[in-house]
């Protein structure tokens, strides 16, 4: 049979909590930036909508039950044969969401979508951090209400070993992509047929794209007042105010998440526009810690420059490459700042806003990221406690824009 050239199945693999939906959305979306005409007909949705009946028990996931499995496999027929109807109407390409671990239910789609070409993408992240925090984001779904933070999180891990004991990773099917979904990297790849779009597909699969980043940095701190560098110094009075005023300009935009180090001055900052928010949390990452100066940990660059006046001048003839010692440089930062990214665009999911309130060494290194400054200039890149970065990111528009948030002072 002659497969249609202008038509496209995508069905997501892997366990839950692997970024699968998040993945599917971004896709989708940047398709329909294209006058691609997308789709997403996801099982989990279809299951709520459908179902009466509590579904966030576990026991209805294992492969034992068989009222479960045949519920299961109803639904997913219901879906695909909706993505059938799409894809002969006017729709181009038809994402199928859901786990599809199972080779048997692999063979299903495959034999019921044999009008098409079919491509499998599979998300795979092992990283046990990202992981909790993907459950805690999970158990936000309206059918883990009734249930205290502790069981909904036992029960959607008890979940994920069901899933695990039919899972059969992708290896055999005719078009497959295997995406470290954290780390947006090909770990394998298949291709037989010549797939519609894919070169468009694939490209989306390995790009970081966010579509707003509000970089902030902390409000004043009592270090700042003494110019001291490091430590966990809470904020001033006016880096209070500074918050609020944060609170008020962000009030009437919707931040779902607020990334944060784990120091007190960004927490500080970050919890007056959580308040003013109607559903927002705030996820402090270690990889957004301020830079550890090591030796010199909260002394002022003057006590430095008069008590250890070697390393003064070493760091002032290299500022990117030089380490403090025992503690950090720029260049020993890149690594776990890019992971810091990395993990706040994963647990982000496709929030239309995300937000990080970090420091200054920090925040120059996350905007590196994204404008690809000369390594030797990033230690000097602007980064006030009255204005902040946004930042737009992704295949098809690269903005930067530093803006005020309190008004001009009159004088």
């Amino acid at each position: 049979m002659k497969l249609n050239a202008e038509k496209l199945f995508v069905a997501m693999v892997g366990l839950p909590a692997r970024g699968k939906s998040t993945i599917a959305s971004k896709l989708k979306e940047n398709l329909l930036k294209d006058a691609i005409k997308t789709r997403i007909f996801n099982n989990g949705q279809l299951r709520r909508r459908l179902m009466r009946e509590n579904t966030s028990y576990p026991e209805f996931y294992s492969p034992d039950n068989r009222e479960g499995v045949r519920l299961r496999e109803k639904i997913a027929l219901i879906n695909i044969e909706k993505a059938n109807k799409y894809l002969e109407h006017d729709g181009n390409i038809a994402i199928l969401d859901a786990t599809n671990v199972s080779g048997n239910r692999r063979n299903i789609i495959v034999s019921l979508s044999n009008k098409y070409p079919l491509l499998f993408i599979e998300c795979i992240n092992n990283d046990a951090e990202i992981l909790e925090e993907s459950i805690k984001r999970k158990i936000t779904l309206p059918e883990f209400q009734h249930l205290s933070e502790n069981v909904a999180v036992r029960s959607f891990k008890q979940r994920i070993d069901y899933y695990k004991s039919i899972y059969d990773p992708l290896g055999k099917e005719r078009n497959f992509v295997c995406l470290d979904s954290l780390n947006n990297k090909i770990l394998k790849e298949d291709i037989r047929d010549s797939l519609p779009y894919y070169d468009r597909i694939r490209d989306f699969l390995v790009t970081d794209s966010v579509k707003n980043l509000f970089l902030i940095r902390h409000g004043e701190t009592y270090f700042n007042l003494e110019n001291r560098i490091g430590g966990d110094s809470r904020l001033t009075q006016k880096g209070q105010s500074q918050a609020v005023a944060l609170a008020r300009y962000f009030r009437k935009k919707v931040i779902p998440v607020i990334f944060t180090s784990e120091k007190t001055r960004t927490i500080e900052t970050a919890k007056p526009i959580k308040e003013l928010q109607g559903h927002c949390a705030i996820i402090p990452l270690r990889e957004f810690n301020e830079i550890d100066s090591g030796v010199c940990e909260g002394m002022s660059y003057e006590e430095i420059r008069e008590k250890m006046p070697s390393i003064y001048a070493s760091r002032k003839l290299d500022k990117y490459n030089y380490v403090y010692p025992g503690g950090e440089g720029y260049v020993t930062m890149q690594e776990r700042i890019g992971r810091g990214i990395k993990k706040a665009l994963y647990l982000s999911g496709n929030a239309g806003n995300i937000m990080i309130v970090g420091h200054r060494a920090v925040n120059r290194m996350i905007l590196s990221h994204f404008l690809y400054r000369r390594k030797e200039d990033v230690p000097y890149i602007y980064i006030p406690q009255d204005k902040f970065y946004h930042i737009i990111a992704t295949q098809d528009k690269k903005l930067f824009q530093l803006k005020r948030f309190e008004p001009l002072s009159k004088n």
